[in-house]
């Protein structure tokens, strides 16, 4: 990849499948950008491949070798889009990389000369939770560690415009109640500790709320061939959250 960072609105406009057919002809903006994006969303299948019963090594270069592979744009052409959602289409694709790609790959050791990116890999392995077993299957796992990394990112875009605009400790205050019932908000406490009006910071709250949701719904976005299928997606996403 290109170490210059991609256009910050090349994917405000554009859906996952239209990167992918700029990243085959090796566009530069296009191949960073489908980079940024499987790195957002690397942790899940890590944590599949080790619910399938991999060893923590074998999944570091399972999900090591496959982001290289597809940010390389080599292996789009025959990309499965299933329902048009990135991750049905990264799931199946790392299901064939499992069983083919990577298995009759020549395998290098890590650091013998083979680029490699940068993932958190502890983080990824301390948030398995193979300690009682569970009995739901990597695919219903995999589809919640998505939805808690979609709500991570989207979580992290908020505080940095908050840090940039100099509210952070109202920011800090007001997260809980981005998802809390808002019978149950402390408007009145809240407002004492930021030394503002309970009217004022109720619509803080609403602002806050309304930017976390649009925030939300561009990422989910991005992440779909058609905008039309965003409601459908956020529900089965928060489903799986929720079950």
């Amino acid at each position: 990849m290109s170490s210059e960072n991609p256009p910050p609105t090349f994917f405000a406009t554009t859906r996952w499948t239209l990167v992918v057919d700029a990243a085959r002809g090796s566009e530069t903006a296009a191949v960073d950008a489908l980079g940024e994006l499987v790195k957002t969303y690397w942790q899940p299948l890590y944590r599949y491949a080790r619910r399938k019963g991999k060893s923590k090594e074998d999944a570091e270069d399972l999900v090591q070798g496959f982001m290289m592979h597809l940010i390389e744009a080599r292996s789009l052409d025959s990309a499965d889009r299933e329902k048009g959602r990135f991750r049905a289409f990264l799931l199946a694709c790392f299901n064939h990389w499992m069983t083919n790609e990577w298995r009759h790959a020549t395998r290098q050791k890590r650091g013998g000369g083979q680029s490699i990116l940068s993932f958190d890999w502890e983080s990824a392995e301390s948030g398995l939770k193979l300690d009682p077993p569970d009995e739901r299957s990597p695919d219903h796992h995999y589809d919640r560690e998505w939805a808690l990394a979609l709500l991570a990112k989207v979580l992290d875009e908020l505080e940095a415009t908050s840090a940039a605009e100099g509210s952070i400790e109202q920011f800090n205050h007001l997260k809980p109640c981005l998802t809390a019932d808002s019978q149950k908000i402390p408007y009145a406490d809240i407002a004492a500790e930021l030394g503002v009006t309970e009217g004022a910071l109720r619509v803080a709250v609403h602002r806050l709320r309304k930017r976390y949701r649009n925030l939300l719904t561009a990422e989910i976005t991005r992440t779909l061939s058609s905008p039309d299928s965003v409601d459908d997606e956020m529900h089965a996403l928060f489903a799986a959250l929720s079950s």
